[in-house]
């Protein structure tokens, strides 16, 4: 008997895979919402820097009248506009003026922004969350309401016309205040216990371990806070009523009643906006990265 030898298995044979015409039909889809939302996005994007173009245009423009379209032009070109704003010293004060009132209202609104926040957030003490909560009911206080009595307070103690004037009123941030303590209240407290063990004090526990976590917040109310009191307009023009003590929102809004050249005045716009264009590039990569964790918990 001899052995018989099986053939060897061959593997079916398996058509090739048809094209999806679904997925194909899903991907030009994509592909063309993507490309129409782009060019929407391209148009958004023309529409809202034509004014800024424009502005920094016709500050370069000599003084003359101003047609449109051709004013848009690049050329002529011409500084007579800047050489007048920087040189004169009332714009430099200006300047001046909105720098302290900036600089040191961002210094103390995340001072002390960051003090109530660490409390509210890791201290225990009778009556904190009413305390907190009733803080935070300003947020709903427009503040057109408060600032008639605020003035009225100012006034009495002799600051119009004083940076402490215009500077301490606008200390007290309930939003500031707020997003701090959501932050805080996101780290782990084993950090603040073992610290505490230690032997550290409170003032210690906040400069040593708060403040170099809660950097990304801090660089982001600081931008924030920053913009808000550079172009602030209103509290500037009630508390500071003399020509030395205007900032450059209201010292600018002045021009236009002097009948000045539009080249002077956007030159004088183009000065303000530099410092808030360069705040911004300064603490760019840690605004957005608190503009990503704050909320986050865990």
């Amino acid at each position: 008997m001899t052995d018989t030898i099986a053939p060897p298995a061959v593997a079916p044979v398996t058509e090739p895979p048809r094209r999806n015409r679904r997925s194909y039909r899903v991907g030009r889809g994509s592909r063309g919402w993507m490309i129409t939302r782009t060019a929407l996005l391209l148009v958004g994007a023309v529409l809202t820097l034509f004014p800024f173009y424009a502005m920094v245009v016709l500050s370069f423009k000599p003084t003359g009248p101003v047609t449109f379209p051709d004013s848009l032009l690049p050329w002529p070109f011409s500084t007579e506009a800047y050489d007048q704003v920087i040189g004169a010293k009332s714009v430099l004060r200006w300047m001046w003026n909105t720098v302290v009132y900036s600089v040191v209202s961002v210094v103390g609104v995340l001072l002390f922004a960051s003090m109530a926040g660490y409390a509210f957030a890791k201290k225990r003490f009778p009556g904190k969350e009413a305390m907190f909560w009733s803080f935070l009911a300003m947020l709903m206080v427009p503040y057109h309401v408060t600032m008639i009595p605020t003035f009225i307070i100012i006034s009495e103690l002799g600051g119009v016309d004083t940076y402490w004037g215009m500077i301490v009123p606008t200390l007290a941030n309930a939003q500031a205040v707020f997003l701090m303590r959501q932050f805080i209240a996101s780290l782990p407290d084993s950090l603040f216990e073992a610290a505490r063990l230690d032997g550290c004090s409170e003032w210690r526990v906040y400069v040593s371990i708060v403040l170099p976590l809660i950097k990304p917040i801090l660089a982001t109310l600081g931008v924030f806070v920053f913009l808000w009191h550079w172009n602030d307009f209103l509290w500037p023009l009630i508390v500071g009523q003399s020509l030395d003590m205007r900032t450059l929102t209201t010292g600018i809004a002045s021009l236009q009643q002097e009948n000045v050249a539009l080249n002077m005045l956007l030159a004088g716009s183009v000065v303000a906006f530099v410092p808030i264009f360069m705040a911004y590039l300064i603490g760019q990569r840690h605004f957005q990265e608190g503009v990503s964790t704050t909320g986050i918990k865990g």
